[in-house]
């Protein structure tokens, strides 16, 4: 019999009443609840570290909204091949100086093709490894014999992000479709690879949409090992470049919601982090994020200095796993 499926096409009604009851609660309460989540979970003081690499820039079909590596969209984003083994050799020993304990390498595909560029792909995913790091790849929809090739390259971790809740979806991408990204769930996770799955908040979305997103998260089952929540950083020729930036309590609402949903998920404060002050931040970790993204570059946006984030590890008493 084939495994049951992650996450039934219909939501459970239960699921989004709880997730919108969260969000709603006053935060300091919510805070509250959420680090007793966390430290019923988690240790609070150990923090998982990534990296982010991205092996091939631009020119991707998909027309996301928010994203400066869409076709469609007019950005400054200059085009780049898939890039060399060599590359990926010196971002896994760079990531590892950092503290990082996970590289993920994130192509700009639609989804995987077979031929020479997913070859070289796998023998990055094995460079990875050799470097004694956990790999993770972002690389579109994939089928199930790509999927397996990943795992038996050495892949942990396949990242897919549901992106946000599926009544706003249709207004950020109208490429592909919301069933087709958890279709793409479960055949990483039918190949036995670790699942990635978060989305972007503040895309112009209700309090009431974020809801239905986090329920999705929470509906499958198993539920996602790692969770990243994103902000939306706004670039200059997307659809969403004029788009406001989300209040600093709403993420730290949308982070401590996911907390108590998902308790035993790592949960990645992602995209946006850099433009957070320190004070936002420590309400986060206390509120449940227990990953973060090393590095000055996030794919195509901008992510924060080493430096910094060690000096503010230190002062929140916060050990890198690799580290611990």
């Amino acid at each position: 019999m084939p495994p049951p499926p992650l996450l039934s096409k219909s939501l459970p009604e239960t699921l989004q009443r709880r997730a919108m009851d969260l969000l709603d609660r006053p935060l300091l309460d919510l805070i509250f609840e959420a680090a007793d989540t966390h430290r019923a979970n988690h240790d609070p003081v150990r923090i998982q570290c990534a990296h982010l690499f991205s092996i091939k820039t631009g020119a991707c079909p998909e027309d996301c909204g928010y994203c400066s590596q869409s076709a469609h969209h007019a950005s400054d984003l200059q085009r780049e091949a898939l890039t060399d083994l060599d590359s990926v050799r010196r971002e896994a020993r760079k990531a590892r100086e950092s503290g990082a304990d996970r590289l993920c390498l994130g192509a700009a595909w639609r989804n995987v093709k077979d031929g020479a560029e997913f070859d070289r792909t796998l023998e990055m995913v094995r460079a990875v490894k050799d470097e004694g790091l956990e790999a993770c790849a972002t690389l579109g929809m994939l089928d199930p014999s790509q999927a397996q090739r990943l795992r038996e390259a050495g892949l942990d971790y396949y990242n897919h992000n549901l992106d946000t809740g599926r009544s706003h979806y249709q207004n950020i991408v109208t490429t592909h479709t919301y069933d087709e990204r958890l279709d793409t769930l479960q055949i990483a996770r039918d190949a036995g690879l670790a699942l990635c799955c978060g989305g972007i908040v503040g895309m112009g979305e209700t309090r009431e949409q974020r809801a239905e997103f986090l329920a999705q998260l929470a509906a499958l089952d198993p539920t996602p090992e790692s969770v990243p929540i994103n902000s939306l950083v706004p670039v200059a020729g997307t659809p969403l470049e004029n788009q406001t930036p989300l209040p600093w309590n709403e993420v730290v609402r949308m982070v401590a919601a996911t907390r108590i949903m998902l308790p035993k998920s790592t949960v990645r404060l992602s995209a946006g982090r850099e433009s957070m002050t320190e004070e936002a931040q420590a309400l986060c970790f206390l509120a449940g994020a227990n990953s973060v993204f090393l590095g000055e570059k996030l794919l195509t946006t901008p992510g924060r200095e080493h430096t910094a984030d060690a000096s503010l590890f230190r002062k929140l008493g916060m050990t890198p796993v690799q580290q611990a």
